[in-house]
């Protein structure tokens, strides 16, 4: 009866009140008229997670469009969701992946009424299923930077796949966080549903769409399997966020070698090429928090009970790619030399800006302009290393060895040996592709 009645009234306040998005000039946030966080953080002591009842969670969903049609699970742990029928998916790769916000990257956008639409279908379908899983996680772990996320999902299957993504966090600390981000997952709905993007064929295992201004991603079908899609979807939601609370969202690395953490830039193939380099790295993905706190990864690490909370950077290294000879193995960095490839991103021919080859909302000069006062109020040298030696890319084994000289004082003054024809050559596409990127550049900033 009164589950019943909780029912109604939600559809009562939903109709009254529907949620609503807005920005604000500090943060990208949603604004609800339901203030759902303070029922459910005075509720939530009242939760039976087992028996998936808890009033003070389903009117927070209520807020969120979905309505609760029998139970919820709030915050199972793994042994708990494969009680619930939970199983390992077998990794999915290219789901599409529809964004909404984005300034670069990515893939093909999705319109503001594509997306309320599907949303809409969305939250209606999960609001018709029996059983309801809410999970909730963090983006990070710097003190004040991180990013707290609520998952939703109609698949125990699928929470247990995000589980293995985002970091644990206490289960009342969605209701402190100003800008939470929402994940939907409808694994089961139908696929008349997806058919107004028309994607054809290739949405047969699913989609995934994310909308920066609502801080919300929707997962349909089996898309919540092809990880690198989720997380690249979460790290364009919680980019703009982490970057209003004072963090660098970067594309970038942690490599730890003895005491010295190095932030490193690098694109895919130098990862996979150097399995050396790989047994160094925190996580072999993408996604950094640089912040006065210190560094941490945006998503779980293959060590899941180490600490998540590194130190700062004792230096920062950008691969590059180039077999002209211009670059050396190894060179030594200004601030603004280092924020200039940084900005550049360059691997043999191409430019990749802040090395970012999925979405990104972030005003990427902005960044870079953030990472260049880094890198001078606090001391942390930069440096480049050419992957490319005469054509042939090192071993991960030399990478490393190039990576320990930058911290151990033995660092060799190498010079580039190609002509003054090659380098003027490649500092000027640069500048071409800076300049057509680019409205300006800071004067500090130079090849």
């Amino acid at each position: 009866m009164r589950s019943a009645l909780l029912r109604r009234l939600s559809r009562a306040v939903l109709a009254s009140s529907s949620p609503s998005s807005s920005f604000t000039s500090s943060c990208y946030c949603r604004s609800y008229a339901v203030s759902a966080p303070l029922v459910e953080d005075e509720a939530q002591n009242q939760s039976l997670r087992g028996l998936g009842v808890s009033y003070g969670l389903n009117w927070a969903l209520a807020a969120r469009g979905v309505i609760i049609k029998d139970k919820s699970f709030h915050n199972l742990q793994k042994s708990e969701l494969q009680k619930k029928g939970a199983i390992t998916v077998e990794h999915l790769a290219t789901v599409p992946l529809y964004v909404r916000g984005c300034t670069s990257g990515g893939g093909p956008e999705i319109s503001n009424a594509q997306f309320g639409k599907i949303l809409k279908q969305v939250t209606s379908h999960i609001s018709s299923v029996s059983d309801v899983f809410v999970q909730d996680g963090v983006i990070g772990s710097s003190p004040k930077c991180d990013v707290k996320v609520r998952v939703i999902s109609d698949n125990p299957s699928a929470m247990l796949s995000l589980s293995n993504i985002l970091w644990e966090t206490p289960s009342r600390a969605i209701s402190h966080d100003s800008c939470p981000l929402t994940v939907y997952i409808a694994s089961s709905i139908s696929s008349s549903a997806m058919d107004f993007l028309r994607i054809g064929s290739q949405a047969s295992n699913g989609f995934a769409a994310a909308d920066v201004e609502r801080s919300s991603l929707i997962i349909c079908g089996k898309a919540f399997a092809d990880a690198t899609a989720v997380k690249n979807a979460l790290a364009a939601l919680a980019a703009p966020v982490i970057f209003a609370r004072e963090g660098l969202p970067l594309s970038a690395r942690l490599l730890v070698s003895g005491d010295s953490v190095i932030l490193l830039f690098a694109p895919e193939d130098t990862i996979k090429k150097c399995a050396e380099l790989c047994k160094s790295l925190v996580s072999v993905d993408t996604g950094v928090i640089l912040s006065s706190h210190g560094t941490a990864p945006f998503f779980q690490t293959k060590d899941s009970a180490a600490s998540n909370l590194l130190k700062k950077p004792s230096s920062v290294i950008f691969a590059t790619a180039d077999s002209t000879g211009v670059f050396p193995l190894i060179s030594k960095l200004s601030p603004g030399q280092a924020a200039y490839h940084f900005l550049a991103g360059y691997q043999e021919g191409k430019f990749v800006p802040a090395y970012i080859k999925g979405p990104s909302p972030i005003d990427l000069l902005e960044l870079a302009k953030a990472l260049f006062l880094e890198l001078i109020e606090n001391e942390i040298p930069s440096f480049l290393i050419n992957v490319s030696d005469s054509g042939e890319h090192i071993t991960g084994k030399e990478y490393m060895e190039l990576v320990e000289s930058t911290f151990s004082g033995k660092l060799s003054d190498s010079k580039p040996n190609a002509s003054d024809a090659k380098v003027a050559n490649l500092k000027g596409r640069y500048k071409s592709f800076l300049s057509r990127k680019f409205h300006y550049l800071p004067e500090e900033f130079f090849f």
